[in-house]
């Protein structure tokens, strides 16, 4: 009994559930951006006070990812600074095209950030990639791990797909800033009100697309491909009788 629990322990160690590949995506943006909106919406607090209890696990996480790793953990750290400009654009009131601008300053924030982080050589949009590609199957898994590290045949156009999914992704959310700045400027402000929405909805849709097309799609084929080749490779050949 005690055996099949150790083999339990290891089988949940090397089959990472969909939840275990989810992990740095819930803890670092989605419960960060739910919790602003629900102490904004749902509680009444103001735009500052929401922000600001909002940063609490961007601050947890990237004070342990220095702690433990010795390193600021990516996706906490930029939402952390996310919430830093909001905090700051919080102040700004009075001219309601300024007011509308302002909103942009978190698209320019990330898009930033994640550019930079091309930059230095780690892209930050792959914690949000993985998931979506590997789906908690282990093989993918593997498949990933062995793609990244330089172990696999492609290796090299694996990583290069990987830079393009993060680099489109700043370059959009930067043009989507700068369109909504011009167009706090020179729209109505009745017309931009809405059709600040708009443009950040046709961002994302154009930047899935993109990215799907550029990056996401190829490297989902390479890492199948991957663990096909392994599965094939780990198989024992079968003595065909004559």
């Amino acid at each position: 009994m005690t055996k099949n629990t150790g083999n339990q322990s290891r089988n949940k160690q090397q089959n990472p559930s969909v939840l275990d590949n989810f992990r740095p995506l819930i803890l670092d943006v989605a419960v960060p951006l739910g919790s602003y909106y629900a102490f904004k919406d749902a509680i009444g607090m103001s735009t500052f006070s929401a922000l600001a209890w909002s940063s609490v696990v961007p601050v947890l996480r990237t004070l342990w990812g220095l702690a433990k790793e010795r390193r600021a953990n990516g996706l906490a750290l930029l939402i952390l600074i996310v919430n830093a400009v909001g905090l700051l654009l919080s102040f700004v009131s009075g001219d309601p095209r300024l007011m509308l601008a302002k909103d942009s300053g978190v698209s320019s924030t990330v898009g930033i950030g994640i550019l930079v982080s091309v930059a230095l050589g780690r892209p930050m949009m792959t914690a949000g990639l993985k998931p979506f590609l590997v789906k908690g199957d282990t093989a993918k898994e593997a498949a990933w791990d062995r793609l990244m590290n330089g172990t696999a045949a492609g290796s090299g156009d694996f990583r290069s797909k990987e830079k393009v999914f993060s680099l489109v992704w700043g370059v959009v959310l930067l043009v989507e800033c700068v369109l909504r700045v011009v167009g706090a400027y020179t729209v109505p402000v009745d017309t931009m009100v809405w059709l600040g929405t708009v443009i950040m909805i046709a961002a994302i849709g154009l930047g899935m697309v993109l990215c799907g097309a550029l990056a996401a799609g190829p490297m989902e084929r390479m890492v199948s491909d991957e663990a096909e080749t392994a599965d094939r490779t780990a198989r024992p050949e079968v003595a065909v009788a004559a």
